[in-house]
């Protein structure tokens, strides 16, 4: 027997207004077409980061990364705060270089598992840019997303 629930609003039993959601990791959703169903844990990004490598390796914002080291120009380990469960994750991202010219170029990123691939940490790697084609570039915005499966 199946039920449904409609609500407005969810809110904590002490009715505080804050709520804690819990979903395992068979839920599922509908998709948009209405035809299909996904797994809405599997769906969600693990981890990500927006950081600039240029003046100094800062973080402007991250979810679920608890360290970042500047390995050399173009070049940055990245550690996740946690573990995916192997180290077969897919990692994701775009950089930008911001001139004082107002030559904005877009670069060319690449992502690599650390090695030996683990399920702790990856690497970006600005190798390949518009404006120095094999050297490594330090540049103002590295951002990349995590998907897979957490430990």
């Amino acid at each position: 027997m199946s039920s449904q629930l409609n609500v407005d609003t969810i809110v904590d039993k002490a009715g505080s207004g804050g709520s804690n959601v819990k979903m395992a990791n068979t839920s599922t959703y509908v998709g948009e077409g209405g035809s299909g169903t996904q797994n809405t844990v599997q769906g969600l990004a693990k981890s990500w980061s927006n950081f600039d490598q240029r003046t100094s390796l800062s973080v402007t914002d991250s979810f679920n990364i608890s360290g970042q080291t500047d390995v050399a120009t173009g070049n940055i380990a990245i550690t996740m705060a946690n573990n995916m469960s192997d180290g077969g994750y897919i990692v994701s991202g775009t950089t930008q270089y911001v001139d004082d010219t107002e030559n904005d170029l877009i670069a060319i990123i690449g992502l690599r598992r650390s090695t030996p691939k683990t399920s702790s940490g990856y690497e970006t790697m600005v190798c390949h840019t518009l404006w120095q084609a094999s050297a490594g570039a330090d540049v103002d915005s590295i951002m990349n997303v995590v998907h897979g499966d957490l430990a």
